[in-house]
């Protein structure tokens, strides 16, 4: 079921996201060769503590996961796509490194992610960054009142598919509410003029995930969660939650 949020509703929504971008901007700043993706799940714990806020992530457990999720971030590096388990190994310098991370707070939800590089930029990752960061902005530019979700989705697969990169199918974006995952879907491919109105009080993740190889096979990993590229190439990942008002899309994940 969809529900749409009223101004107050979005109000609250917001702040949820503020605390999301503050817990990005502290990880972002902590990511460093030698720091393992397990201190920068502390970074962020210490945000959600600070403000008054538990993770959205933590013990959560939809039905593919054989187990809940042991961490408050996602952290992937480099041929992982996304849901990657932070553990105590080390950062390179070259990773290529997202972090997906979401905030509850005072009943409402809020989520994103950014890819970076440690330490040395690749060309090509970079290259592959900013595709993810292009197509995020062209799916919530898509997200206007009377549109369709079928546009957004349309807009994102032209961006991702015209560099050459392969889109994991199943794996997009989806509502936000009181709760982390709510409908609808919103898938990184479409066709536009197709699909739900999107309508003032809509609020949702919008989340290109591109595997530069061009393959959309994946694999899942033991653990039931990492989800990473079958040939070994890299992948990035990129995420805001918005709110579709009468005035156009508002990113609700800023500081």
């Amino acid at each position: 079921m969809i529900i749409r949020k009223s101004r107050k509703d979005v109000a609250g929504l917001r702040e949820a996201g503020r605390v999301v971008a503050l817990a990005h901007s502290a990880m972002l700043a902590a990511a460093d060769v030698g720091v393992s993706t397990r201190d920068l799940d502390e970074v962020a714990r210490e945000v959600l503590r600070e403000h008054g806020a538990t993770s959205a992530f933590l013990d959560y457990q939809p039905h593919f996961a054989p187990s809940p999720f042991p961490g408050v971030i996602c952290a992937s590096r480099n041929d992982e796509i996304v849901h990657g388990i932070p553990d105590d190994t080390p950062l390179e310098d070259g990773d290529l490194l997202s972090i997906d991370f979401g905030a509850l707070l005072d009943g409402w939800a809020g989520d994103a992610a950014v890819t970076i590089s440690v330490g040395t930029v690749r060309p090509e990752d970079d290259r592959l960054r900013q595709t993810g960061e292009d197509a995020l902005a062209a799916g919530i530019a898509a997200a206007v009142p009377g549109g369709r979700l079928g546009d957004i989705g349309a807009a994102i697969g032209a961006i991702g598919r015209g560099r050459g990169y392969g889109i994991p199918p199943g794996w997009g974006g989806h509502g936000v509410g009181r709760a982390m995952h709510e409908d609808p879907s919103v898938p990184n491919e479409g066709q536009a003029g197709r699909g739900l109105r999107l309508r003032p009080g809509l609020v949702i993740a919008i989340e290109p995930m591109f595997m530069a190889g061009g393959s959309d096979d994946y694999t899942i990993d033991d653990d039931g969660w990492t989800i990473r590229t079958v040939d070994g190439s890299r992948a990035t990942h990129a995420e805001h939650t918005i709110a579709i008002t009468d005035d156009g899309p508002e990113i609700l994940t800023l500081p």
